[in-house]
Order: structure tokens, then sequence, then C-alpha cells
């Protein structure tokens, strides 16, 4: 029996109906899953930002766009400040950690201190990993070194990593370390270990890094016989270093002053201003050799118009060698009488017939102002001898 219209509209309109109850259901459903994977899609550790819509004396509420609001407790804010919620506002902006994806009461647990602490472990694993060095702040120090925090993380500076500063020169007081807290230092990170929360920098690394590359942009800037300042930074038996600005350069002995007679630690101080005269550029060796003398020229301006070969003057010994005796005729300017120009016959050594501060008469042989150096004789002239001869290398021993 073929049916009413109406009853098979009513059919089709049932039918209609139940559809579109069942796409309401579907979509309902869609949306409640979409909202629920939101806040399970969160996961520890987890870094996101998020913008402030609540301070409580107990911390601070934030819609991080889940489901569920996040709430930060104020014992994870500490990297704020003394009084963390002085620092925020509601509708600020704040980046936070997630600790606890959902608590049993359907909150977000969230932390700034480990978000901070984050950001600060990516950043050291990336300077380890690079070897750059960087700027960070002292905040204590303990018996064994300085505790440094970089972006959150807790880093420690041995004693035997830092400049200038030594067990055996540490008082008991720890007097030394304690200046150094606010103090910014360059450091190097030199051992990372996040499992066991390890970091240890180094200061002297950091250091020895950057005057390596001042190093080598002096070796490549500087050239021989030009005049540059730096300051003493280590004195020796053998001569002085001085710091050119990252790199340093060695003044031998012989290259500190005209005056012989006083030893280096008698004209100079560590951190001493200086002028000296650049004598050679090692690039290979990475040497700098240098004269501080030489750059002092003035003493023997005017030496070819005081004083004529064949003038007898006087001098005081200042110094005795195998090869001879140094005499000085004036503040800085000395003459060396070769054993040859002694006397009559031939002398072992110069102390056979001179000793230091003995006062003399010697007659000039030779002047030299290019090289800054003057020959001396205690012959008579008409005598036999070397008088005139040229004593080479043995003259600037």
């Amino acid at each position: 029996m073929v049916g009413n219209p109406e009853d098979l509209g009513g059919q089709r309109g049932g039918v209609a109906v139940s559809e579109d109850m069942d796409d309401m259901m579907d979509m309902a459903s869609l949306l409640a899953q979409e909202e629920s994977s939101q806040i399970h899609s969160l996961r520890r550790g987890e870094v996101l930002e998020g913008t402030i819509i609540g301070i409580t004396r107990d911390g601070v509420v934030v819609d991080i766009g889940a489901k569920s609001e996040g709430l930060i407790p104020v014992n994870e804010m500490h990297s704020l400040g003394a009084d963390p919620l002085a620092h925020v506002a509601v509708g600020g902006k704040i980046v936070a950690y997630v600790m606890q994806p959902e608590t049993s009461e359907g909150e977000v647990l969230l932390s700034v201190d480990r978000a901070r602490g984050e950001k600060g472990w990516r950043q050291l694993q990336t300077l380890f990993e690079s070897g750059e060095s960087f700027e960070a702040e002292v905040t204590g120090f303990n018996k064994g070194g300085l505790l440094v925090n970089v972006e959150g993380v807790a880093a420690f500076v041995p004693l035997s990593q830092l400049v200038g500063l030594r067990p055996e020169r540490n008082d008991t007081a720890g007097a030394g370390l304690q200046a150094a807290v606010g103090k910014s230092l360059r450091l190097k990170v030199i051992e990372l270990n996040r499992r066991r929360n390890r970091v240890i920098l180094s200061e002297r690394g950091a250091l020895q890094e950057w005057r390596s590359q001042q190093k080598e942009r002096l070796l490549s800037e500087l050239e021989e016989g030009e005049i540059r300042k730096g300051r003493i930074s280590s004195i020796r038996s053998f001569g002085v270093f001085v710091d050119l600005g990252g790199a340093d350069g060695l003044v031998h002995l012989s290259e500190i002053s005209w005056d012989r007679t006083k030893a280096p630690e008698e004209l100079f101080n560590i951190g001493d201003e200086v002028d000296v005269y650049v004598m050679k550029v090692d690039s290979d060796k990475k040497k700098i050799a240098l004269s501080i003398r030489r750059a002092q020229p003035a003493h023997w301006d005017g030496i070819v118009d005081r004083y004529q070969v064949g003038e007898v003057v006087p001098g005081i010994v200042t110094k005795l060698a195998t090869f001879g005796a140094f005499a000085r005729i004036e503040d800085g300017v000395e003459g060396l009488i070769h054993v040859s120009e002694m006397g009559d016959g031939r002398v072992q050594h110069p102390r056979d017939v001179v000793q230091e501060g003995d006062l003399i008469q010697a007659r000039i042989i030779r002047i030299d102002p290019a090289r800054k150096r003057m020959g001396l004789s205690m012959r008579q002239p008409g005598e036999g001898g070397a008088a005139g001869e040229e004593v080479g290398s043995e003259e600037s021993a």
C-alpha cells in the first residue's frame, strides 16, 4: 500500500532531525576532545608564555591558552627578586615552565624559576659547544671558589680557575673571595653535566682565549721599528714582560735601560706604563721582542756633538763580562772597553784590571749613534791592541 505523502514527509523530517542531532553531538564531542587534548598536550618540562590574569598572596594565575588556568606559586618565582609579586602585574606576559600538566584541582602547575633555568641550561649548552666566553655576576662564594648564576642555573668557579686568587694566598676568612661578590667576570664553560646538575666555569680559560685572540690581532698589526705604549705585566731576572693590550712582549735585560747598574725591579713596578720599541715580531713562534731603552733615544741625541773619537773621558765601571767591561760616561750613555783594550799584554778577565765602581779614564775609539754604542780603550795612544776593532755581538751581551 502506498503511504500518505505527509507520512512519508514526516518520516523524512524525523530522519533529518535525527541526523541534525547526531551532527550536533559529534561536534560537541569533537570540541570536548579538542579542549581535552589542549591540556593533555602539555608536557612536563615545556616552556611557554602566558598572560597574568590574577595575583594572590599565594602566587600568580596565568592564562596559557589551555582548558585550565596555570598557577605559579610564590616559591617558584624567586628569580624575580626578594618580593616576586612586586615585579608582576595583571595583563603582563610571563614565561613559565610546566611542572605538572594537571593537578588534582585541575590546574596547570607552573614555575618561573625553572623556566629561567631551562633557558640557562640551553644557553650554557650552546656556550659549552662553541667554547665562547661570556660575562656573569658572582652571587656568592665558599672555601673552594666562587658561585655564579647563569640565567637561573647555579654554576661554580674553582679557585684554580680564577685569575689572581690562589689557595695559598686566600685567608681563612675568604676576604679575597668575598670581595668578588657582585662583580662581573668573563668566564668560559669547561664542564657541563645536567644530569648531575654540575656546571664548572673558568675565568682563566676565558682570559687565555681572549688573550690568544688579541695576540693574533697584534701580531698582524705590529710593525718592527714602531713605538708602542704598554704596561709592565711581569718582572723576571732576565727581563720584563710588557702587555701591549692583550699580548705580552719580552724586553730582554740588555734592552731595558742604558743604565746597566740597576736591576729591573729597581726601575719598574708591575702596572707601570712604558713606551717600547718593537724590535722583532715572529708570527710563527708568536713572540714579540721589545726594547725600552731604544724607545728613549734622547740619551744619545747629540752624542756626536758632545764627544769625539780620540777624546779621553772619565767613566765609572758598571758591569764586568768575560769579553770586557762597561763604563758609564754620563747618565744613559755607556761604552764598552773590550779586554783587548785594557792594557799591555793579554788580559784573561776584566776583573784582573778593574772592578765594578772603579773610576777610570778612557779614550773614545768609536761612536755608533745608530746602534747606540760607544767603544772605549784604556790603552795609551800608540799602544798595540784591537783599538777601533768592532767587537760585534759581544758588545750587546
